[in-house]
């Protein structure tokens, strides 16, 4: 019995294609005592469709779902290539990627917009190192709420363990690559006579200021003084209901057209009584809402995430927001442009970027092109938007 077991070869099942087998390590670590690098030779034995998955979780994402997945990823997979991001960071992890062959890798990135914006950082320095042959697409499984950049990828909103985690690598395998601008948004306070250094970040999925801002920074900092109190997606929302419902009786964004000055590739943009502007990289903003779409019923140039071009848009205020949401509205289309300018004359001023707010002085904003990150899309995912198309068809036929 156990000399038929000895004779038994291991091939690894299913996810063949996805697993780093520990026999090729091994032979990795004799390669470089050996100081050689043409670790596509040792690769082809694995076959041509070996595109190796590195899993990057984030513990804390979810309400600790991120814990759980990571067990059951480590049993599916060679545990070496499964990495929980607040013990091992991102940019250390991705190392590994560095002894597979080139452009050979996928990372699926387990939780929310804000880790996955934490693993693409980690990219850009691959790149910084001269490592650019080894950077790996990445895809996303969804923790959390929000998630408009995962939504956009196709990867949905948020998982619950809907599906189980053999079908998310199913998924993966599936997905196929597309790339995704990245900008660089540079904060310039006024006055200081250019003493203080700007404030950079990188936008992903969008930059605001107005409402949607203010709304951010209120609730970030609710959960700040009791984070035990916004661990359910529900509460969450109702939350922001709140203040949404707060700010339309206040109304403490009014005259932004007063405070701001808007150019669009170098053209000043005349604006009219709006309460915020919003800066779009990515087809869903807010949760699930197609902001630049609408409600369908105008037309309006294409709007993509790998063309250079930004959609830039204005909202009258919070409840002009929440119309918008449930398509009883349409934004006000300001345009589209390559380089953003947005001048802070006076005042105090929520903004945002990505979901991360803070309160801002006068200051001047230039969001400029950055990079590309490479991504992977799945088409089988719906959508919010599939959903409720599927749905109108159904009442069609019924009514029929």
């Amino acid at each position: 019995m156990k000399n038929s077991l000895k004779n038994e070869k291991c091939d690894f099942g299913e996810f063949k294609n996805l697993i780093i087998p520990p026999s090729y390590l091994t032979s990795i670590n004799q390669m470089r005592k050996d100081k050689k690098t043409d670790y596509a030779v040792l690769a082809s034995k694995l076959g041509k469709q070996w595109t190796p998955l590195i899993i990057l979780a984030n513990s804390r994402s979810g309400t600790n779902m991120g814990e759980g997945l990571l067990g059951e990823f480590r049993i599916l997979l060679n545990p070496v290539q499964v990495f929980d991001v607040t013990k091992t960071p991102p940019v250390k992890a991705l190392q590994l990627c560095t002894l597979l062959p080139c452009h050979s890798a996928r990372v699926l990135v387990c939780g929310g917009d804000g880790t996955v914006g934490w693993v693409l950082d980690a990219v850009d320095e691959m790149k910084i190192k001269g490592q650019e042959k080894y950077i790996p697409q990445v895809a996303v499984l969804p923790l959390g709420t929000g998630n408009d950049l995962s939504n956009t990828l196709g990867w949905g909103t948020g998982y619950a363990g809907e599906i189980p985690v053999a079908q998310v690598l199913r998924n993966v395998m599936e997905a196929d690559g597309i790339k995704l601008d990245r900008w660089k948004v540079q904060v310039t306070n006024k006055g200081y006579y250019n003493l203080r250094k700007p404030k950079e970040f990188t936008m992903n999925n969008y930059f605001s200021v107005g409402p949607d801002a203010l709304m951010a920074l209120n609730f970030h900092a609710h959960r700040e003084k009791a984070p035990s109190l916004f661990s359910s997606r529900i509460l969450n929302k109702a939350v922001y209901l709140f203040y949404g419902t707060k700010d339309c009786l206040v109304q403490e964004c009014k005259d932004l057209n007063k405070k701001v000055e808007l150019e669009l590739d170098g053209e000043r943009v005349e604006l009219p009584n709006l309460e915020g502007i919003i800066v779009l990289n990515i087809g869903y903003w807010g949760g699930g809402c197609r902001l630049w779409e609408g409600m369908g019923d105008e037309t309006y140039p294409l709007a993509r995430h790998d063309d250079g071009l930004l959609e830039v848009v204005g909202v009258y205020g919070s409840f002009h927001c929440a119309q918008i949401q449930v398509k009883l509205a349409n934004p006000f289309r300001i345009g589209q442009a390559h380089t953003v300018r947005l001048i802070l004359k006076c005042s105090m001023m929520p903004m945002q970027v990505d979901g991360e707010p803070w309160a801002q002085g006068p200051c001047t904003v230039t969001i400029t092109h950055k990079t590309h990150a490479l991504m992977l899309y799945f088409s089988g995912e719906q959508t919010d938007d599939d959903i409720s198309s599927t749905s109108d068809q159904e009442d069609i036929k019924e009514t029929e």
